[in-house]
């Protein structure tokens, strides 16, 4: 059985929530974030068509470069970050562990 990772999203600066996730399921960041009761839309559904699941990854292990879906829905942002990234796309797994984040409005 694995165990749980954490994940840190930045709610206001230098205030941090820890959210524990399960890496046995299968869930993106997006799902996790929904469940956390953070206001992601997700209104494509985790498809990468929307972008309104955008976060900003701010600290943490190295993710997997970003596909070329994702690159596309990001260039459409109208404000990047140099961590910009759909949650939708991000697989929680043992490399997530630690990851911190902020959520783009």
């Amino acid at each position: 059985m694995e165990q749980d990772i954490r994940i840190y999203v930045e709610e206001s600066p230098g205030q941090r929530r820890e959210l524990a996730a399960p890496t046995d399921m299968g869930l993106s960041l997006m799902e996790l974030l929904r469940a956390s009761g953070y206001p992601i839309q997700a209104t494509c559904g985790g498809m990468a068509l929307c972008a309104t699941c955008h976060v900003e990854v701010l600290a943490g292990p190295a993710l997997p470069d970003p596909g070329d879906d994702e690159l596309d829905m990001l260039a459409t942002l109208p404000v990047q970050h140099e961590g910009s990234r759909l949650s939708c796309q991000i697989r929680l797994a043992p490399r997530t562990d630690g990851l911190v984040l902020r959520l783009v409005d």
